[in-house]
């Protein structure tokens, strides 16, 4: 069974009365957003936009507001039509799917988590909890034994038996993750889940997020405005801007290879110390011409995933160079000062 658990191909969203006159008109004459607005009076959501996510994969989508990525993640379980292009979802084609078909895949396989939960305020946090449970007619003492579970799952013990107006914004939230648990869905869609709480409580959220993904190996499509929320939490990223994606990396690579000024602009002040690796600053063995006064025979030796912050930490110990070993625990690389300086300042050996 293929890894690959959501595949978008060239999907496009124009809203408006006359989309697919506009789609024909972009793709022979190369209109831009805002003459598409003015000769048809439509609105380009997402324009041919394609990326996989694999198995148990966070996938970050980020952007400012209005670049698409929240009209990108409703495409995913079908809230939104597309103008064009094609979804896969768990090997299914979620476009050919009839009413029926549909609403098994989104009761069953998919839990979503929005910024505002939509708690049901006349239910306690139980009942909200196992609500999906009882969409799907699972029996009483079945739903209340699979919400305790995904309460304790976010450390929600002992308020069984409040209503949502007698929680924090937070513990709100964390109801909200528990319900989309509760189905235990392969596939969690999250649109900016945490960007309306304070900075503290947001990042234990996170942490937790992050935890119970690693735990119950969740595939994630995570929608934020937030590069360092996406930084953090991201396995790669999806950088939008006007409807369409314009780099998609790792952490590392977003922030060390930006694709153009905008991505670039983005990620100006974000730190390297965590972000960037031994492997992506080092020389490579073969080429690296040592001073008299160096013999790697007696440098250190670090594992080509080691970050700049640990080099850092190393590298006032000594004042050899820091040799790079691969997984098979080979000599590939050198870091010297001066590598390590250009490292930290954004450059490349």
């Amino acid at each position: 069974m293929s890894d690959e658990v959501i595949v978008l191909e060239n999907v496009w969203k124009i809203f408006g009365a006359r989309a697919d006159e506009a789609l024909d008109a972009i793709e022979s004459r190369g209109l831009g957003k805002p003459e598409v607005l003015e000769e048809f009076g439509c609105v380009v959501g997402i324009a041919d936009c394609s990326f996989t996510v694999e198995r148990g994969e966070i996938f970050c989508v980020m952007g400012l507001s209005g670049s698409g990525k929240s009209t990108m993640v409703r495409h995913l379980n079908r809230l939104i039509e597309p103008t064009a292009g094609k979804i896969t979802m768990l090997g299914r084609d979620v476009l050919g799917m009839g009413p029926s078909e549909l609403r098994e895949l989104r009761a069953r396989h998919i839990g979503m988590v929005f910024q505002h939960m939509a708690l049901l305020p006349h239910r306690t946090v139980r009942d909200n909890v196992a609500f999906p449970l009882q969409v799907r007619g699972e029996p009483k003492s079945r739903r209340w034994e699979v919400s305790q579970a995904c309460l304790s799952r976010v450390n929600l013990d002992g308020y069984e038996d409040r209503f949502p107006s007698e929680l924090s914004g937070g513990m709100q939230q964390r109801v909200g993750l528990a319900r989309a648990l509760a189905s235990d869905p392969e596939v969690l869609l999250m649109d900016e889940p945490f960007s309306a709480l304070d900075p503290l409580i947001r990042r234990q959220l996170q942490d937790q997020f992050m935890a119970l993904s690693a735990e119950m190996n969740k595939t994630t499509v995570f929608i934020t405005h937030d590069l360092d929320e996406a930084i953090r939490i991201g396995h790669r990223i999806a950088i939008m801007k006007d409807g369409r994606i314009v780099q998609i990396g790792t952490p590392e690579e977003i922030v060390t290879q930006p694709a153009d000024q905008y991505v670039k602009d983005f990620v100006e002040g974000i730190s390297r110390l965590k972000l960037v690796f031994a492997h992506s600053i080092m020389e490579p063995i073969a080429d690296y011409q040592p001073r008299p006064t160096e013999n790697l025979a007696e440098g250190p030796r670090v594992h080509h995933g080691t970050d700049l912050d640990q080099l850092i930490d190393i590298s006032v110990t000594t004042e050899q160079p820091i040799v790079v070993t691969d997984d098979e625990n080979n000599d590939v690389g050198v870091i010297n000062r001066a590598t390590l300086l250009k490292g930290i300042q954004g450059g490349k050996a």
